[in-house]
């Protein structure tokens, strides 16, 4: 349990903690909670969070969101933004699932058309999907071909036959960031990465079928700007990353940083806080490589579209296009990007690192595609296969606060051992069928480690968001068919 006296309550969602509370802090720490959010937060974070504020060339604050726990150098949940000449670039604050995020699919469906056919289509989706460690997907390319999806994502998807038309213009950063450097990824995160397009992965990945919840429904003229526009619409909801491919890029780099620093004099309260300087060769080689996995998970992403797209026609027997599948956007949550943002009094490109952290973009804001610009860049929160996920808007409190970030999920509370010794997954999994969420997994362990119980309350994460202004409620989903790694 966190420590609190000596923070300063900003609000009631929002406290700091000031330059004082450890040696070396370069900036505050500030943390968007509730009192009863923040109490409960685990001791990692607090010292994970105050450790990124001592890193070199941070500007303004380390931030964590509501839905902060202990992670890999930073806190997952974590948001720290560096100078593009002083400051550094780290995989402690990408994360090793390199641009792991978030798809939402809408459809045209409603749940009592979908219900009867619900334990079918999740059982095809099954098939087309692999799911669990170590699977292989099964659209195979060239070495060539995987050069070129990791510089332009999305863009070879449409050039390829694997995406629609409109698919990448609703996608972050049009489906592909530019700046990947392919020869910079080694030979074995090649290996690793070329057989796993279009797979889902394991631990907390999921592919959802969802319905909007009419009980939690917060503004239905918002919603009708992606499509959303009955009580009971079905939406598919994917979450996965860049697999293997992008955990072994993070693993690669660290051990290069680790001698990087002896060499450029950085000292870091933490070796998981392994850096570079963002303008050195070493940070560049990175930022390089990261990209290209970055862009890996986009096209991942892309992939399973396509086969979700393929399941539904083949299940209600219509094509894809009369089912109005269209994809409502894409969202990264372990990525660092080049953006500009105004602070102190200027306006200035920064490296955002966004660890377990969305993009909020606020209105007007030129990255966002231009349907939505008007009312800002969609935000897409998952909760536990148990509890439902959001849908949000960004905010220009966001822009000016967080540099245009918000929480991305509700946040472990429990880790996968605990969890797995509270609950047996055979018995959640009928236990969940019960209350008419049905759930196909590649093992009933990894099952087990996914229960509700397991995370924080998703409501009260993505209240305390709203609730500050960092990112605007529009609809809660709610699960009916899971299908987990």
């Amino acid at each position: 349990m966190a420590q609190t006296s000596s923070f300063k309550q900003l609000s009631d969602y929002s406290w700091e903690i000031p330059q004082s509370y450890k040696p070396g802090m370069n900036v505050p720490a500030k943390i968007y909670a509730t009192r009863k959010l923040l109490e409960a937060m685990d001791t990692g974070v607090i010292e994970q969070v105050t450790n990124v504020a001592c890193l070199p060339g941070i500007v303004r604050q380390a931030y964590a969101m509501a839905d902060a726990h202990w992670g890999y150098g930073f806190p997952i949940g974590g948001v720290a933004a560096f100078d593009i000449e002083d400051g550094i670039i780290s995989p402690g604050g990408i994360g090793f699932d390199i641009n792991c995020g978030m798809r939402l699919i809408r459809t045209n469906l409603t749940y009592s058309e979908v219900k009867p056919k619900i334990k079918e289509l999740v059982d095809l989706i099954f098939k087309l999907v692999p799911a669990g460690v170590g699977v292989k997907g099964f659209l195979r390319v060239s070495e060539p071909q995987f050069d070129e999806i990791m510089k332009y994502g999305v863009k070879w998807c449409a050039e390829n036959g694997q995406a629609w038309e409109d698919d990448p213009a609703h996608v972050e950063e049009g489906g592909y960031i530019k700046g990947a450097d392919p020869s910079k990824v080694s030979r074995q995160a090649r290996t690793r990465g070329i057989d796993q397009l279009g797979t889902l992965g394991s631990g907390n990945h999921y592919l959802e079928v969802q319905v909007v919840d009419p009980a939690r429904y917060f503004d239905q003229e918002l919603a009708r700007h992606f499509g959303i526009v009955q009580d009971d619409q079905v939406l598919v909801m994917i979450h996965c990353g860049s697999r293997g491919f992008g955990h072994q890029i993070g693993s690669d780099y660290l051990r290069v940083f680790d001698g990087a620093m002896k060499r450029y004099g950085i000292q870091v309260k933490d070796r998981e806080l392994a850096c570079a300087p963002f303008a050195s060769k070493e940070g560049k080689d990175y930022y390089g490589a990261m990209v290209c996995a970055a862009n890996m998970a986009f096209t991942n992403r892309q992939i399973i579209v396509q086969r979700v797209r393929e399941a539904f026609s083949r299940t209600f027997h219509r094509e894809a296009e009369a089912l109005d599948m269209h994809l409502i956007y894409d969202v990264c949550h372990n990525v660092a990007k080049v953006e500009r943002h105004f602070y102190e009094g200027k306006s200035a490109d920064v490296l955002v690192h966004r660890k377990g952290a969305t993009r909020s973009f606020g209105p007007g804001h030129p990255d966002i595609p231009a349907p939505y610009r008007g009312i800002g860049q969609p935000v897409i929160i998952g909760g536990s296969m148990e509890t439902g996920s959001y849908l949000l808007v960004g905010t220009q409190k966001a822009m000016e606060e967080t540099f245009g970030s918000t929480a991305h999920g509700s946040g472990r509370t429990m880790s996968r051992t605990a969890a797995r010794r509270e609950v047996r997954g055979a018995e959640l999994q009928r236990n969940m069928l019960d209350r008419g969420i049905y759930v196909k997994a590649a093992t009933m362990d990894g099952l087990a480690e996914e229960a509700g119980m397991a995370y924080k309350d998703i409501s009260e994460v993505v209240e305390t968001m709203d609730r500050a202004g960092i990112s605007k409620k529009v609809v809660a989903l709610r699960p009916v068919g899971n299908i987990k790694g």
